[in-house]
């Protein structure tokens, strides 16, 4: 056959549960209207001579599970359906399956597959209904339009012959050729925001206005006379300019100059900041490094790098991608999590990618649809999309997860926060070299390596410095394919062990425009020929080319001697490889495209250019940020009449519950790494604080990765999230039996538009509120002795959609990756043994602001935890001490939901019961005598231990001096029985408690 369409199905007599997932959804959304659902995965096929039934059931169909129909249509045999949706990839958008199948075939027939050839892929879904429902919304529920197209049959419809298409578009609409000039003399500054703003530059008056002198310069003007360029820039020169400067690249509110002012502070003396990333991070580290001499590379690189050992280097850095996921949630994720992939692989000489971690914030799954502006994704959608793109990226690149989180917030409801990481291996030296120096000499090739170019993630970079609004563009979306990153990857390390390039970097934001005019920094100077780029497909214009993100894409410095061994091993490992340019010393990132060059750009102008912001920052103290002294406040009308139901009721809260129903999905295994896992205890279901992961198969030196955060403190103040969520990333790092002196961070800062406008009345407050957050990180790091290695910042986290306005709440996620002398010795949160002895450990101090119990009780209940920092570092480092010596059976630090969540986790872990009692929790002396306050407090620096009794007066005496307390001890029972003054107050029966926590009852608000 040479044009064929096929259908693969899970024949009747075997459950699919690909589509009983799919109904689970499809009835949480339209309830009582879909009795049953089949799903078909459809190849159609054009061009491809020689292929047999045999071959194609060979390459596309499980043949113990599923059957395959060439030419026929499941639908015709099937006649409980009523309506049929069939989904396929838009023109121009990556089929990653169809990919796949092209190579799979490829290998399979004698003369390979033409270049000719057409592979498309679809999904179909048949449905039977029991009500009905409106079709147009049920055809929704399956594509997203932005990058899918969908057809939609009913039954009726199908009597009357119609069928789905043999073959769909796939070509794409062809962009004008011609290069575009733009005459910028004279122009106001209205016609200049305009410019920006119809070309989705997201570039500000000053800067149009910066460009415009720039090319009104008499100097720049001769030079580009001699040189065949008109005075205007093109289009090509505009849009390498605007990727350049965007917020994502440049980080312009980092750097700013801001002007902040403290409403709270008597004096009311204003404060000038000449950058935040200078003052407070850059400077933190600097002041650290002088006693963590494990650093090698920082801020500079694609990732932060230490020194592991002698011989080895680890590095990590953590990405997001929130605006993408916000319109595509499946290929956003995605791309994020190969995009972070390619930051390991384009650290120093290449590391290898060893771990991923993802943190994922989103609005409740549960949100009534009608709290759904139009033109948003409901929640769960993105969820499921989110998880799914994550899932489908880390497991096919053969990259385990290792930790994360997922977290929910009405915030986040405009825009999802996906918080992608990866941590990677390197050997101190690669060919003889230090593998952390790049070198880019002139005279070098530019090399591209991976997939080819397309219309996907044009404008990527710009459009995630704006707003999400009606008007984002479709064309920022982009879908990534693991399978061909994987084989790049493959590829590079090898290359990169036989010394075949000098440097190399990832193509992220801004394409080769980025990349290669990264690298340009570092010769002098760059030629790009943009005719030699591959394509995906004709029609690109040249200025798509340079600046299109799309994915799975590195590029490479060469020398001439090393071309041809080079591209001879792309060949043999089936990697495509071109040489798109060379690298000068002229001091210019040229173009040329049709022969001709197209842009011309000096590079002190391309990267020194850049307008510094000036931003004000006003800091109003909300009446909830006062100091946490009289901790009672708010509480005593609280009314916990039902204490047993309440201790019961928070373990199903969705952010207490357990994520392993999503987690699960995740692979932890491959490339054998993982010592602790994200699920722990007798069932291995019971939650781990972070992971520990090996490095070496000839070391028991281990990694732990963990991760802290807490945005609803920051309604408060955003000084004490920021420093909670340092402490709760140190402290689970201790409770895995890390090492305080061997760890470093990285922070992520997710904000909302902290620049003051006309629509953005309270930006100063916003600013202030990143102000204080910046002193809390630096002031926590500081006294914990933490550098910060890498971090990314987000800064326009807003949606604007059907005239609403949806901003996130501020958010800071700390990622910290620390060492564990022997893995082997690393601890866990269960509880091991009935008759072990239960303690507390770390001062209770009742703060409930920003807490679990706050959320559900719906009112302020006095505020936020703070941290105490000196007191926090000398618990710590003796808390470490106790667990190297073998003192303590479990740990847990306490978190969400306090201390009671601590310990009916560990119960729940060890599936063992405890019988504690309140008397003993060190308290603060301020604090009230509410048992409610006792247990859900989320004061830091806490932790839930388990000690032998054999070993308990090693244990006291080696923590004497520090709050502590012996709560109890750990059950056979199956319970949980909190007393206090020898009288019970409740209990939970375990059996309650896993019910709640695995997401079965519980409320899920």
């Amino acid at each position: 056959m040479t044009d064929a369409r096929l259908e693969i199905v899970t024949p009747n007599r075997y459950r699919d549960g690909r589509a009983d997932r799919l109904l689970h959804g499809l009835r949480a959304a339209f309830p009582g209207a879909v009795r049953s659902c089949r799903i078909v995965d459809v190849v159609l096929l054009q061009g491809i001579d020689g292929l047999s039934p045999a071959i194609a059931s060979e390459v596309f169909c499980d043949e113990v599970a599923q059957e395959m129909l060439v030419d026929e249509h499941v639908a015709a045999r099937e006649p409980g359906w009523d309506f049929l949706v069939e989904v396929t990839a838009r023109p121009g958008v990556t089929d990653p399956v169809a990919l796949t199948a092209r190579e799979a075939l490829g290998v399979c027939l004698p003369g390979g597959v033409p270049g000719a050839a057409v592979i498309q892929t679809a999904v179909q879904y048949l449905l039977e209904l029991e009500a009905a429902v409106d079709q147009q919304a049920l055809a929704r529920f399956f594509h997203n339009p932005l990058v899918q197209s969908a057809t939609c049959i009913s039954r009726a419809r199908w009597n009357e012959g119609l069928r789905p298409p043999a073959r769909y578009a796939h070509h794409v609409a062809e962009s004008p050729a011609e290069v575009a000039v733009f005459d910028l003399d004279g122009l106001s500054d209205s016609r200049l925001e305009a410019l920006s703003r119809d070309r989705l530059l997201a570039l500000s008056r000053e800067e149009m206005r910066a460009v415009q002198a720039h090319f009104q310069d008499p100097q720049v003007t001769a030079s580009r006379r001699s040189r065949g360029l008109p005075p205007g820039p093109t289009d090509v020169e505009l849009e390498m300019i605007a990727q350049t400067w965007s917020e994502h690249c440049k980080h312009k509110i980092f750097n700013a100059v801001v002007r902040y002012c403290d409403a709270g502070e008597s004096s009311g003396s204003e404060q000038v900041i000449r950058s935040l990333f200078r003052t407070y991070i850059r400077d933190t580290t600097d002041h650290v490094a002088r006693e963590r001499r494990f650093l090698r590379s920082v801020f500079h690189d694609n990732s932060g790098v230490i020194a592991f050992d002698s011989s080895t280097l680890v590095c990590f850095k953590v990405e997001t991608h929130n605006s993408p996921s916000a319109l595509d949630p499946y290929g956003g994720a995605m791309t994020g999590i190969v995009g972070v992939n390619r930051d390991i692989l384009g650290t120093g000489l290449g590391a290898l990618p060893a771990f991923n971690t993802n943190v994922l914030c989103f609005a409740s799954p549960d949100t009534p649809a009608p709290d759904v502006p139009a033109g948003l994704l409901h929640p769960s959608r993105v969820l499921e999309g989110v998880h799914r793109g994550i899932v489908d990226g880390g497991n096919q690149s053969g990259i385990p997860v290792a930790a994360g989180a997922f977290l929910f917030d009405e915030s986040y409801l405009g825009k999802p926060l996906v918080f992608c990481g990866t941590g990677g291996v390197l050997p101190r030296r690669v060919a003889g070299r230090d593998s952390c120096v790049k070198e880019v000499k002139p005279g070098d090739l530019a090399v591209m390596v991976g997939g080819r170019i397309g219309k996907d993630g044009i404008h990527g970079a710009t459009f995630s410095s704006e707003a999400l609004s009606e008007t984002s563009p479709t064309s920022a979306v982009q879908i990534g394919d693991p399978i061909t990153q994987k084989k790049m990857a493959d590829f590079l390390l090898e290359a990169r062990d036989a010394g075949l390039y000098r440097g190399l970097t990832d193509n992220g934001a801004g394409g080769l425009s980025s990349s290669l005019g990264e690298m340009a920094g570092l010769s002098g100077g760059i030629t790009i020929d943009l005719d030699a780029c591959p394509l995906k497909y004709p029609g690109l214009a040249p200025w798509e080319i340079l600046v299109s993100e799309s994915q799975e894409r590195m590029s490479l410095a060469v020398a001439p001697h090393q071309r041809e061994a080079l591209l001879s091993l792309a060949r043999r490992r089936g990697v495509e490889a071109t040489v798109v340019g060379t690298f000068t010393d002229s001091g210019r990132a040229d173009v040329t495209s049709g022969g001709k060059l197209v842009a011309s750009l000096e590079l002190s102008f391309l990267h020194g250019g850049l307008p510094e912001m000036e931003l004000p920052a006003r800091w109003v103290p909300p009446a909830s940020a006062a100091p946490a002294g009289a901790a009672s406040a708010g509480l005593a009308a609280t009314e916990v009449t039902d204490l047993a139901r309440l201790l019961v009721d928070v373990m199903g809260d969705l952010n207490v519950r357990s994520r392993e129903e999503w987690v699960r999905c995740y692979d932890h295994e491959v490339q054998g790494r993982s010592v602790v896992k994200p699920f722990v205890g007798r069932r291995r279901d019971g939650p781990s604080d972070g992971a520990v992961l090996l490095v070496r198969d000839d070391s028991w030196q281990g990694l732990t990765v963990t991760h802290g955060i807490c945005p609803r403190y920051g309604d408060h103040d955003t000084f004490h999230m920021a420093q909670c969520a340092v402490d709760e990333a140190v402290r689970a790092h201790v409770a895995l039996g890390g090492d305080p002196r061997r760890m470093s961070a990285l922070d992520n800062f997710c904000w909302p538009d902290p620049v003051e406008g006309p629509d953005n009345p309270d930006g100063a407050f916003k600013m202030a509120q990143l102000v204080r957050a910046c002193r809390g990180l630096a002031e926590a790091c500081r006294a914990y002795r933490l550098p910060l290695i890498s971090g990314k910042d987000s800064m326009k986290n807003d949606a604007r959609v059907g005239g609403r306005k949806i901003s996130i709440r501020p958010t800071l996620l700390v990622s910290l990756m620390g060492t564990i002398a022997d893995a082997r010795r690393a601890q866990t949160t269960d509880f091991k043994s009935a008759g072990d002895l239960v303690y507390a450990v770390g001062e209770t101090r009742g703060e409930l602001g920003g807490t679990v119990l706050e959320r559900r009780l719906g009112r302020p209940l006095g505020p936020c935890p703070s941290v105490r920092l000196p007191e926090a570092w000398d618990l710590y480092r003796r808390l470490a001490g106790a667990l190297r010596r073998g003192l303590v059976r479990s740990c847990h630090d306490c978190s969400d939901a306090g201390v009671w969540a601590a310990i009916a986790e560990c119960a729940l872990g060890g599936d063992l019961g405890a019988e504690v009692s309140l008397d003993a929790l060190p308290l603060a002396p301020v604090i009230d005598a509410d048992p409610v306050r006792m247990l859900f407090c989320e004061t830091p620096s806490r932790f839930v231990v388990s000690v032998s009794p054999a070993h308990r007066r090693q244990w006291e005496r080696a923590m004497r001096s520090l709050p502590m307390g012996l709560l109890g001890v750990v059950t056979r029972e199956p319970s949980i029985v909190v007393k206090r003054r020898g009288n019970v107050l409740a209990a939970a029966s375990l059996e309650d408690l896993r019910h709640a926590w695995s997401g079965q009852g519980g409320d899920r608000a």
